[in-house]
């Protein structure tokens, strides 16, 4: 029988149900996030993972705030940076999707992995909005039902992969957080349905006429997800995409840039706000860490390029 999943709540830093040897690797998996911040976290991952193999297998379920709570392998080394209280995941996301919590927007969240902003954004803090989380890989989907689980089933969860079109691919990796139907596959990997995002108004999932923010985390076919969401980019949407660091020539930002109607917006940490940039050598200056990820936005709505405006006017008055 699985043993309970530890506790860990973000506000106060409460631990709960945890063991002495588990409450030490807590300790040091938090350490090591603020240690390693000040590189981008470089080598975090893999000392996690290391001391990971000296734990029971079991679930850490963390509390992201009153309404949010977020479970995954204790040890895991992609998320156990949240034991780190001051540690902010994708903080240009956070950004946008705290400012747009009174807009009635749906999230449509592909290449969800275990579900962290289909949580958040489905919680109260953030404006309780409905959300769809697609993941592809089988082993991924269990742990995202979950977490849709002990969110009282509040998003929901479609286990297909996002393309250019409907059909099938062959998913391949090794590290959750890095599967992708980009490869060949070889004959490793898990078939896969595939669907366009213009697939989701045919299947009545949403309607064209809505307001969308599309986080688009699909490991090197963010181009083939734009081409399948021409009628949904058309109208009220963002797509907020990864730009990959160790990527010199920006491929997905020269994509939104020079092939679609779209506008592309950066964060800069210079300004602290989102930019509209028409130049890409902003991009060699942010992305100054070649092993992590950077997003980008694209979108051709005056509604959402004013709610950017606002937001920046916003914090430039703090």
């Amino acid at each position: 029988m699985a043993m309970p999943p530890i506790q860990f709540d973000r506000a106060s830093g409460a631990l709960e149900g945890a063991n002495l040897w588990e409450r030490t690797a807590a300790l040091a998996l938090a350490t090591g996030s603020k240690i390693s911040s000040h590189f981008s976290h470089r080598g975090y991952n893999m000392c996690a993972n290391l001391l990971r193999k000296t734990l029971a297998e079991r679930d850490i379920d963390i509390k992201l705030n009153a309404d949010a709570t977020f479970a995954f392998p204790y040890g895991d080394g992609y998320w156990s940076k949240l034991l780190n209280r001051s540690f902010s995941y994708e903080n240009e996301l956070e950004l946008l999707f705290q400012h747009s919590a009174d807009v009635d927007y749906t999230l449509l969240d592909c290449g969800a992995n275990y579900g962290y902003w289909s949580v958040l954004v489905s919680s109260a803090p953030y404006g309780s909005h409905k959300a769809i989380a697609i993941e592809p890989s089988s082993q991924n989907f269990a742990k995202l039902k979950n977490n849709a689980d002990i969110n009282g089933n509040r998003f929901e969860a479609i286990k297909c992969a996002i393309g250019a079109a409907r059909g099938t691919a062959r998913l391949s990796g090794s590290k959750h957080e890095a599967f992708s139907i980009a490869g060949d596959g070889g004959d490793g990997g898990e078939e896969v349905p595939v669907l366009a995002l213009d697939n989701l108004i045919d299947d009545g999932k949403v309607s064209a006429g809505g307001k969308f923010l599309i986080k688009l985390d699909v490991e090197g076919v963010e181009i083939e997800a734009i081409k399948g969401g021409t009628r949904l980019l058309r109208g009220d949407s963002v797509i907020l995409c990864e730009e990959h660091g160790n990527d010199p020539h920006h491929t997905v930002s020269r994509y939104i840039l020079e092939q679609t109607p779209l506008k592309l917006i950066v964060y800069d940490p210079r300004s602290n706000l989102l930019e509209t940039v028409t130049e890409l050598s902003i991009l060699d200056r942010i992305k100054v860490s070649t092993h992590v990820g950077y997003n980008v936005f694209g979108t051709a709505s005056a509604f959402w390029q004013d709610r950017i405006s606002a937001l920046n006017a916003a914090r430039r008055a703090q």
